[in-house]
């Protein structure tokens, strides 16, 4: 498995030495990027061969193994816990509007703050740049296999926030600032310690959770950081001139910008994140989500059509068996990016909720995905395919082919998805960083010079990625996105009976409730 990317690792070092240098920072920077993708990539994105046809009519195609791990912990939880994700949607909403607000409760944010705060991590380029890479890379097909996987995943992500926030922890007292004053932390990084302790096997869970913090660590840095800040910075580019604009070649100086932007708000921690989400969720999904409508509405006659064609093509692509598996792979890998079920990031700042129920604030969180991939992806979707510009658009893909799209309703539009762009990315840095940041600590211990070496380490990250090409930092965060699944889900699974013996009392005692 190896081998395929050790050749690249030397090649890349000859580049480096002796041609890299010759374009630049910006294309330095991708050089050495290139063989941490491959090594990356072919690691975690570790795959089973699998034939189908006969004869000549043989196809060959690779199924991660990853992505069988995620859609089998979301279809397992959606049945083990009765369709949760329907049976309680409404329940969750009154949750949400604050129907059942705990004013009294421990916690840092209100239950609207977590979620914003946590759909602030999830919608963000994945939705824009990502629905784009599916639908180039699997045809209008993937579109209804993202939609499912976000269907399914309401489930995962109610288990992981529900027991996120019941294995919290809380700052003993003499803790270093500022850990002690940020209050309550939660996520993977302790639960998945907790459920090993449960069955009398601590080491490994000890070892599972730090496997779990490096990945959190370096998803932080890779989709949640490099990724985000490479497409902002290519839409900003393409607005001002393309080849001709002032930032053409100099990322850095754009990831520079962003970097002290970012900083402003993380150095509030938590409650500042949580404040600036609440308010940039609500405003980046009017901004982009009523563009986009405008620009579908404009081409009202092919929205039966697109109907049509995302269904169609998910069963029956014209490439045959191998175009399926293609549409199918591609649609639950940009969607597991993109809602993040199964990789417990959602668990990590919901945890940090006012509430006294972790199963109310689980329905909070199966909201997640919904609002990102049932809604924002499909409406990216839609926008890509009722105007056709996916078609003879090979070479184009991300947010170029969404922008292509945008504009296919009047040039002035570009700008309104630059904007939107920008803050899809702006959310999901602040988010990302603070991830990170629980991540570092519970690795390094609970000392307040932790969260700032952190913080410098991810604003020089921003920097970097806005020095590297789309095709590796996509290559290189998807495959550090996704490890987090791992550990995370060996918990879920291993909690599950508690899971569901929670849900089944606290459905007891609001039946109870109701009925008083």
């Amino acid at each position: 498995m190896l081998e395929k990317c050790f050749p690249q690792a030397q090649d890349a070092l000859l580049q480096l030495s002796d041609s890299c240098g010759q374009g630049g920072l910006d294309n330095t920077i991708d050089c050495g990027f290139a063989s941490l993708a491959c090594l990356a990539n072919d690691t975690i994105f570790y795959g089973i061969p699998v034939e189908v046809g006969q004869g000549l009519a043989t196809e060959t195609f690779t199924i991660p193994i990853i992505l069988i791990w995620i859609g089998l912990c979301s279809i397992f939880f959606t049945l083990y816990l009765g369709f949760i994700n329907l049976r309680f949607f409404g329940h969750a909403i009154d949750v949400l509007r604050g129907k059942h607000e705990e004013p009294e409760a421990k916690g840092e944010l209100s239950n609207f703050q977590s979620l914003a705060a946590s759909l602030s991590g999830t919608v963000g380029l994945g939705n824009i740049a990502g629905v784009a890479v599916a639908v180039s890379l699997g045809g209008p097909g993937a579109v209804f296999w993202m939609m499912m996987m976000g269907f399914l995943g309401m489930s995962t992500k109610f288990a992981e926030v529900m027991i996120g926030v019941k294995y919290r922890v809380e700052p003993e007292e003499g803790e270093d600032a500022p850990f002690s004053k940020q209050g309550f932390a939660g996520g993977p990084m302790y639960y998945i310690q907790d459920a090993f302790k449960n069955y009398k096997i601590p080491y490994v869970g000890a070892i599972l959770a730090a496997i779990f913090s490096l990945s959190c660590i370096a998803g932080s840095l890779g989709g949640g950081n490099m990724f985000q800040a490479n497409q902002s910075m290519e839409q900003v580019i393409r607005i001002t001139g393309g080849d001709a604009s002032f930032f053409a070649d100099k990322g850095w100086l754009f990831g520079i910008i962003l970097a002290i932007l970012v900083g402003a708000v993380i150095l509030g921690g938590i409650q500042s994140i949580g404040r600036v989400a609440s308010k940039l969720v609500p405003a980046m999904a009017v901004v982009y989500l009523g563009a986009a409508l405008v620009v579908i509405l404009m081409h009202w006659q092919n929205i039966p059509s697109a109907f049509t064609t995302i269904f169609t093509e998910a069963f029956t692509p014209e490439a045959g068996i191998g175009g399926f598996i293609g549409a199918m792979l591609q649609g639950i890998k940009r969607a597991s990016f993109s809602n993040e079920s199964g990789l417990g990031s959602a668990a990590i700042v919901q945890s940090t909720a006012r509430t006294n129920y972790p199963v109310r604030q689980g329905f909070v969180g199966m909201i997640g995905p919904f609002a990102d991939t049932i809604v924002v992806c499909f409406i990216t979707a839609m926008l890509i395919v009722v105007t056709g510009v996916y078609e003879g658009n090979t070479g184009i893909s991300g947010v170029e082919l969404t922008s292509k799209a945008m504009e296919e309703g009047g040039q002035w539009l570009s700008y309104v998805l630059a904007l939107a762009v920008f803050l899809f990315a702006y959310s999901t840095l602040i988010t990302w960083y603070y991830y990170g940041e629980i991540g570092m600590m519970h690795l390094l211990g609970k000392k307040s010079w932790v969260p700032m070496l952190y913080k410098i380490i991810f604003l020089v990250f921003i920097v970097i990625g806005c020095s590297a090409q789309l095709k590796n930092v996509i290559e290189l965060s998807d495959a550090l996105f996704l490890s987090m699944a791992f550990g995370n889900i060996i918990a879920l699974y291993m909690f599950a009976p508690e899971i569901k013996r929670d849900l089944k009392t606290y459905v007891t005692q609001m039946k109870a409730e109701k009925s008083s």
